[in-house]
């Protein structure tokens, strides 16, 4: 599942121990040299992870106060989490972790995907910055497979009128373009693809398919996208494209989340907890990953 959604994973025991008290007595285990309580776990998993944990409540609070998901758009997400990490997969974090909560960082990645859209935008500056880069380049989908014997398969399915979008998600071992159609992107003709990729993609007209080509990663179909055009046809779509690269960006994203919980105004009761938000408050988009 994507890192926004299984990040709370990682402080999972705190959450399910949240309810209990730091001087709860119950005995959760035994050994021949002590029993273990529940406030000493409590207090163990407080100090290893209680910050990051409390800020994920707050977050979780302050996202399903402003914005909404309904359950049949947590179900559709599911159903594309059991798709792209397999139902082998899905139901292992079920069965370790609870449907509930996995549900629950499901709603989380859709709230704060709400979240991103209703709050970063994309001006006309940065629009035309990102089209002046664009001179020279291409863009290209393409189909990655091992050998020159699959990459004819492919080949000879699309000339049959095999439908690209179908063949990429049966074919194309490369996993991150192939949840794109394949999209790799825009690139210089020099310097950021494979030089025989690059080489057979710039030959290609837009639209066009090239024959298998070889490269150090295996044998590609390409097809050519798009190339640069006039500024006021590709301004929309470049705005379209630029503001989803942004919201998914984790850097913007997590701006985003330390506004909300900035304008919440929280208050820690817990004296151990309390420079929680501080800190937050302190981090930079850059040092908030390190």
């Amino acid at each position: 599942m994507k890192k926004i959604a299984l990040a709370a994973v990682t402080a999972v025991s705190v959450l399910t121990l949240g309810a209990c008290s730091s001087g709860d007595k119950d005995v959760i285990a035994t050994t021949k040299s002590g029993d273990v309580t529940k406030g000493e776990l409590y207090t163990t998993l407080k100090k290893q992870a209680g910050g990051d944990a409390l800020n994920l409540l707050v977050q979780q609070k302050v996202l399903a106060d402003k914005y909404k998901v309904s359950d049949k758009e947590i179900d559709k997400k599911m159903e594309e989490y059991k798709k792209t990490l397999g139902e082998d997969r899905l139901k292992q974090l079920q069965d370790e972790f609870g449907k509930d909560f996995i549900k629950d960082q499901v709603k989380y990645e859709l709230l704060t995907q709400k979240a991103a859209k209703a709050n970063i935008k994309i001006t006309d500056k940065e629009v035309k910055a990102y089209y002046d880069d664009l001179k020279g380049k291409i863009r290209a989908s393409h189909i990655l497979v091992a050998d020159k014997k699959t990459a004819e398969e492919v080949e000879k399915k699309l000339d049959k009128g095999g439908k690209w979008e179908d063949l990429v998600t049966e074919y194309s071992t490369d996993t991150a373009s192939a949840a794109q159609g394949g999209d790799v992107g825009w690139f210089a003709k020099e310097g950021q693809m494979d030089e025989n990729f690059s080489k057979a993609a710039f030959k290609l007209k837009v639209n066009e398919i090239s024959s298998p080509v070889k490269s150090q990663f295996g044998y590609h179909i390409i097809k050519k996208t798009e190339e640069r055009g006039k500024y006021d046809d590709m301004k929309a779509d470049l705005k379209k494209e630029l503001l989803n690269q942004k919201q998914s960006d984790t850097n913007e994203i997590q701006s985003v989340l330390n506004d909300l919980v900035k304008d919440a105004d929280v208050k820690v009761k817990d004296k151990e907890l309390q420079n929680t938000f501080k800190e937050k408050s302190q981090q930079t988009p850059m040092n908030q990953n390190q």
